[in-house]
C-alpha cells in the first residue's frame, strides 16, 4: 500500500479510501520536505497516546468511528468528517469511544516519522520511538 510516490508524477490520492482499507496503527503514506501525510486505524477502546509535538503542527481527519480527542486535558467529541488542528506544543490525546475502528488520515509539518514507516500496533510504533528507528528525514 505504501508505494513511493513521485510528487510530480502522481501528487493525488484518495486519502478516503486509503483510510478505510488500511488496518495498521500507522501508515506512512507520503513523505515531502515540509509535511508528510499518514492512514492511521484506532482499534476499539484503543488510543493514540497522550503525547507532544513540540515542532510539529497536526491535522488529523476522521474518516470513520468516534472518539474523544483531548487538547490541553479539555475533552470534547469528533465524528468523521470533522478535523482537529493540533498545535506544535499542545499536549494531546484521541481516544477511540466507538464500537468500531476509529480510522483517520494525519498530516504532519515537518514530517514525523521514518518514510514508508508502517506499525501493525501501537506497542509496535512505542517499541520504534523509544528504539530510536522511527526518526523523520533530515532536511
Amino acid at each position: 500500500m505504501s508505494e513511493p510516490r513521485s510528487p510530480v508524477e502522481d501528487p493525488k490520492i484518495d486519502f478516503i479510501g486509503l483510510a478505510k482499507d488500511n488496518d495498521a496503527f500507522r501508515r506512512v503514506l507520503m513523505t515531502g520536505k515540509f509535511s508528510q501525510v499518514v492512514a492511521m486505524t484506532i482499534p476499539v477502546g484503543g488510543e493514540i497516546g497522550e503525547e507532544v509535538h513540540e515542532s510539529n503542527d497536526q491535522l488529523l481527519v476522521f474518516v470513520e468511528g468516534q472518539a474523544d480527542a483531548i487538547l490541553e486535558d479539555k475533552p470534547f467529541p469528533v465524528v468523521p468528517g470533522e478535523l482537529v488542528f493540533v498545535h506544535a506544543g499542545t499536549k494531546h490525546n484521541f481516544i477511540n469511544t466507538g464500537d468500531v475502528p476509529l480510522r483517520l488520515m494525519t498530516v504532519y509539518a515537518p514530517p514525523e516519522h521514518a518514510p514508508d514507516t508502517v506499525h501493525q500496533t501501537k506497542e509496535e510504533a512505542d517499541r520504534a520511538e523509544a528504539e530510536g528507528t522511527d526518526e523523520p528525514p533530515q532536511s
